[in-house]
């Protein structure tokens, strides 16, 4: 079968990451100066704490526990607003991922928690973060890297085709296939493989096979 790509192919291993005593002015500029929306509360031995994002940032910024005003009667909001360091300004328990999930699990799991990013860990120790433009990158894929898998992997190495017997092009993640296959009940089989790499919109199967 085809190897589908994980989480652990496509996250970010090398993560900006706090303490729970990183002052939070070192967070503020930390976020700011690596354009980044969140990062990853660690402690020495890399196990997960929690997470600090920009809109804590936003909180203790204005002094309110939400920078609408909302949430007023709430203490750890409250808290946040008041915090000094990344261990009290950071949101706890987060929601996590792990290396070895498919990307459209990754993809759900990010829609239906409402963010845009997840920790990807194994033991509880982090081991990278896992975004929304990660998940779409490992669908933006050039045409020469699908036409490549569908050559080898669908055709050569899981279906045993000799080179050349079906002729792939791929044009925007469109797959053509032209020539024959050994026998008729392998065609749905091919455009099935071929539908399943990642990056390909559509397969148009101009196959033939004996009769």
């Amino acid at each position: 079968m085809l190897r589908r790509r994980t989480v652990g192919d496509v996250m970010t291993e090398e993560v900006v990451t706090f303490r729970p005593s990183t002052p939070f002015q070192e967070v503020a500029a930390m976020l700011d100066a690596n354009d980044i929306a969140a990062a990853p509360v660690v402690d020495d031995n890399d196990t997960l704490l929690g997470m600090v994002s920009a809109s804590d940032v936003l909180r203790h910024e204005t002094g309110m526990p939400d920078p609408q005003g909302q949430d007023g009667d709430d203490e750890r909001a409250w808290g946040k607003a008041r915090a000094r360091t990344a261990g009290a300004l950071m949101s706890s328990p987060v929601f996590t991922a792990r290396a070895d999930w498919t990307i459209p699990r990754a993809a759900r799991e990010l829609r239906r928690r409402h963010v845009k990013q997840l920790p990807v860990v194994g033991d509880d120790r982090l081991l990278g973060i896992v975004s929304r433009s990660d998940l779409l990158d490992a669908f933006i894929r050039s045409d020469v890297e699908i036409r490549d898998e569908v050559e080898q992997d669908v055709l050569g190495r899981i279906l045993g085709l000799n080179q050349g017997t079906v002729a792939v092009e791929v044009r925007d993640g469109d797959v053509t296939l032209r020539g024959h296959v050994p026998e008729p009940r392998l065609i749905p089989v091919v455009v099935g493989l071929c539908q399943g790499v990642d990056g390909v919109v559509t397969v148009d199967a101009h196959l033939t096979a004996p009769g």
